[in-house]
């Protein structure tokens, strides 16, 4: 089973690189190429045209080893996004700018995903799961946006330090930690009316919050003051990050919030040294961006169903297409405007707000394993997952936005 493993990783790699210097060529950022790897490495593709080939390469008995790998990737990834967050200027107006921009483009296309939902429910929902539950699973799938993802485009861009691309990652963060909990209230509802899941969800996370910005916060600028002062920690202080990464990943799994946010949250608790940053982007971020997150891209590709592609889906997926970007761009845009920015930049930061990328792909393997949507469901939102990310760049462009000169050149600097 290691070695194949290992040939499962190296097929991976291969046709993620391809893939994403395919896209890059077409000036799209490479993460989209990875994304739509998984997809062609999926039954729909792969699977289709070479199914014996596809079965004995990826069995069924080696996907928990494949996983495990892909969350450990995208905890590492989460963490070094965390500790690169910084507080810009003026962070209060910013926190009030990121809740309006994040309640606006999780609520238009919520209430827009509610509106249609009644036309896909007969043909797409389980059988057995009523229409709220569908529905309300439909309205936090297409009100997610991909933070991970959205952050790598924006490093990829180069503009993650612009006032555009800043207020799209915070907004997206929040968003996010809102639509988990929204989740698993539907999860809790789904398995019977248990509230003691979400009780214990929302209680926990404020115990965790507690614990790290109360207790581990000041334990880790103290370590790396004392044993890192040149911002490059040592083998042991290394190991030490990483416990305490770990250690609150398993605690938001264990909360129902999914692993990458407790390692996001960590990330944030360590002091804002940019010597620090350097030396985890070049010992943990390039392993996972390189190496762990286009398994995950793989597994989810593993997971779509070849029966989504006919008549009905293809209309059900122009119909959610349609809906998850009106809604993301008009309601993002609109917070946006409620907060001062230009219309150009109003309309950059919904376009931002529209990838969904690899958060919609967690939202779905929750509802996916939960039994509120099926395999064609799940494949329409990878593919709505796909697209809405594709369609970023194309969106800026459209609105004829651009970095200011003073940002680009401050993005640049910090671009690696």
């Amino acid at each position: 089973m290691t070695g194949l493993l290992l040939l499962q990783i190296a097929v991976i790699l291969v046709v993620a690189r391809l893939c994403g210097l395919l896209l890059a060529r077409l000036g799209q950022p490479p993460v989209i190429g990875e994304m739509a790897a998984g997809l062609l490495l999926g039954p729909v593709v792969f699977g289709a045209a070479l199914p014996d080939l596809h079965a004995a390469l990826f069995p069924a008995a080696s996907l928990p080893a494949l996983s495990a790998l892909a969350t450990l990737g995208l905890v590492l990834f989460m963490f070094v996004i965390g500790a690169e967050l910084r507080a810009p200027d003026g962070a209060r107006a910013q926190v009030v700018a990121a809740t309006r921009v994040a309640g606006l483009s999780a609520l238009l296309p919520f209430a827009l995903a509610l509106a249609v939902a009644p036309l896909l429910h007969g043909t797409l929902a389980p059988a057995g799961i009523g229409f709220w539950p569908f529905a309300l699973f439909l309205g936090v799938a297409l009100a997610v946006t991909a933070f991970p993802v959205l952050a790598r485009i924006l490093k990829d861009r180069r503009l993650q330090h612009t006032r555009v691309g800043r207020l799209a990652l915070s907004a997206a963060a929040l968003l996010d930690v809102a639509a988990w909990i929204v989740l698993a209230l539907l999860v809790a509802l789904t398995d019977g009316g248990d509230w003691t899941t979400l009780l214990r969800t929302l209680a926990g996370l404020a115990l965790l919050l507690a614990v790290v910005y109360g207790g581990l916060r000041p334990l880790y600028a103290w370590l790396l003051h004392r044993h890192a002062h040149d911002g490059r920690p040592s083998g042991t202080v290394l190991a030490a990050l990483l416990v305490g990464l770990f250690a609150c990943a398993a605690a938001t799994e264990w909360l129902h919030l999914h692993a990458v946010f407790g390692a996001f949250l960590f990330g944030t608790c360590l002091p804002r040294d940019d010597r620090l940053l350097h030396s985890l982007v070049e010992r943990i971020e390039h392993l996972a961006l390189v190496l762990l997150m286009p398994v995950f891209f793989a597994l989810a590709g593993l997971g779509t169903s070849t029966g989504a592609f006919t008549a009905a889906g293809f209309g059900a997926l122009l119909l959610v297409l349609l809906v998850a970007v009106l809604g993301k761009v008009a309601g993002g845009g609109l917070g946006a405007r409620w907060s001062g920015l230009s219309t150009r930049d109003s309309l950059a930061v919904g376009s931002l707000m529209n990838a969904r990328g690899l958060m919609e792909l967690i939202v779905m393997k929750v509802g996916l394993d939960a039994g509120l949507i099926g395999p064609e469901m799940f494949t329409l939102l990878l593919v709505l997952a796909i697209a809405t990310t594709l369609m970023t760049g194309p969106l800026l462009a459209l609105c004829g936005w651009r970095a200011s000169p003073v940002e680009a050149d401050a993005g640049s600097g910090a671009g690696r």
